[in-house]
């Protein structure tokens, strides 16, 4: 028998909706929430990955831990079964006369804690490419690893590598880096821009919460020169925070690489710049070499200068 005609017998064995129910339970993140949409039983939903497990010889999650785990094999088929049932969606639109949607998507993950002008500015090159759309989603970075493991995402941007001795088997891409600043109001900027940094001690400053990269920064700067600010508010939101400092409630520090877009958005000065510590950004991946056109886009930017100081 020829090799079609083996893929095509094989083709023959595969029960569709069994497939189906994988990719439900794949992408509802779990068969619980997955049987609440099909309105099946759990026993059902899992004899019947059990039965596509058995047709393809593989199997397709690893069972080991209290949670469902996509094996390499099953990662490939959901990605195949992707496609396929968004075709599909695309052949039921036709039959009722809804024009068809050809675009690639590129799913981006982002912690809460990322600039939100950068994370545009990242992006912002994939708007120039026809026919793919953006679709961002904001969490915890523990949940958003766990869920690019799941196939969830195309690419985490985070200012946070993933470390080396973490159990994920993933790959950080550097993207580029960044001065910090420091800016506040007009008002406060002329004050305290005289004899900066020393001018920081006892100035109002507003910082991320602990436990993030920028904060990180921020403390070991303060620490090296013997700073003592007084902290007036902790904001993990970094839209938030440039908010309050517009509002005139203390000086904050900012990405240099977005300082102008800051400025004028906001009706802020610069006061000072962070010596010696810089913000790196990263682009997250299963993928050791980029693949995805959007996140390839992203990344040849990046290398261009996308985060460029361009601020006087």
């Amino acid at each position: 028998m020829s090799q079609n005609g083996r893929v095509t017998e094989k083709l023959q064995d595969l029960n569709f909706l069994h497939l189906f129910y994988f990719w439900m339970v794949v992408r509802h993140r779990g068969i619980s929430a997955a049987c609440e949409m099909l309105h099946l039983t759990q026993p059902t939903i899992s004899t019947q990955i059990r039965k596509l497990e058995k047709s393809l010889g593989q199997e397709l999650f690893d069972r080991s831990g209290r949670e469902l785990t996509l094996t390499e094999v099953g990662k490939t088929i959901f990605e195949y079964a992707d496609e396929m049932f968004a075709v599909g969606r695309e052949m039921l639109g036709a039959l009722r006369g809804i024009p068809s949607d050809r675009t690639m998507r590129v799913i981006v993950g982002m912690p809460h804690v990322m600039p939100k002008l950068i994370v545009y500015r990242l992006l912002e090159p994939v708007l120039h490419l026809q026919g793919v759309r953006i679709v961002i989603q904001q969490a915890p970075l523990d949940t958003l690893m766990s869920d690019l493991l799941r196939h969830q995402y195309d690419v985490i941007l985070s200012d946070t590598p993933i470390a080396p001795h973490q159990r994920v088997r993933s790959f950080n891409h550097l993207l580029g880096e960044s001065e910090i600043a420091i800016c506040s109001r007009p008002e406060l900027a002329s004050r305290f821009r005289r004899r900066f940094p020393e001018s920081l001690n006892g100035a109002p400053l507003l910082v991320p919460t602990p436990k993030t990269e920028l904060r990180r920064l921020i403390d070991r700067w303060l620490d090296t020169n013997g700073l003592n600010p007084r902290i007036v508010a902790e904001i993990n939101d970094s839209a938030v925070m440039k908010e309050f400092g517009h509002a005139g409630a203390g000086l904050f520090p900012v990405c240099a690489a977005v300082l102008p877009e800051v400025k004028r958005q906001y009706g802020v000065e610069l006061v000072g710049r962070v010596a010696d510590e810089r913000m790196q950004f990263y682009a997250i991946t299963l993928q050791r070499k980029l693949t995805h056109p959007a996140v390839v886009a992203i990344s040849q930017a990046a290398r261009d200068g996308l985060l460029a100081d361009k601020s006087t």
